[in-house]
């Protein structure tokens, strides 16, 4: 959280790329009906007043409890993995194709998703930037959220590139125009 994954996503749609917000896909798939019957099924009604879900009871239970939080990524991780499939296969059959086909997808290595994916990138920050970005955003729980995570160091351990968002938004944009241009060159190969 906080490290500048949207902004990146933002910045490579400039570029040229097709791109995807996974967290775009959870925040329809809670406006569904799916997810919202199993939800009330496991927890009650409380978590949805109205008849919809309120993500931050949700997280709040979530978070503070490891078999709760289990079961709704168990729930909703192969429900982001379908729409996701689903998108790669239209954005492959564009004419003209685009630059890339980017997803955005926070818990990429947790999830276990990277197989999907020719590449991956790890857009990480100095923590103090990230707990101030978060915290700017109104995210509530971030320690919680944060300690489920694997750290930065860990993601660009794993990911074929990284992109170090410290400074200015242009330097990030130029680091991300480096690497697309890297990943034209290594598959025109």
């Amino acid at each position: 959280m906080g490290a500048g994954k949207s902004t990146a996503l933002q910045a490579l749609a400039r570029m040229g790329a097709a791109v995807l917000s996974s967290d775009a896909v959870v925040h329809e798939l809670y406006e569904g009906h799916a997810l919202r019957d199993a939800v009330i099924e496991r927890w009650g009604p409380d978590l949805a007043p109205g008849g919809s879900l309120d993500r931050s009871l949700i997280a709040a239970r979530v978070f503070s409890d490891e078999q709760e939080r289990k079961w709704l990524e168990g729930l909703l991780w192969p429900m982001v993995g379908e729409r996701i499939g689903t998108w790669l296969t239209e954005v492959r059959s564009r004419y003209p194709a685009p630059k890339a086909a980017v997803v955005e997808t926070p818990l990429l290595f947790e999830a276990g998703m990277e197989g999907v994916y020719d590449w991956t990138i790890a857009v990480i920050a100095e923590e103090s930037l990230r707990r101030e970005r978060a915290a700017g955003r109104g995210h509530a729980l971030i320690e919680e959220r944060s300690s489920r995570q694997l750290s930065q160091e860990e993601k660009s351990r794993r990911a074929d590139f990284t992109v170090h968002n410290d400074g200015k938004p242009s330097e990030m944009e130029d680091q991300l125009q480096s690497i697309l241009e890297e990943i034209q060159r290594r598959t025109a190969r």
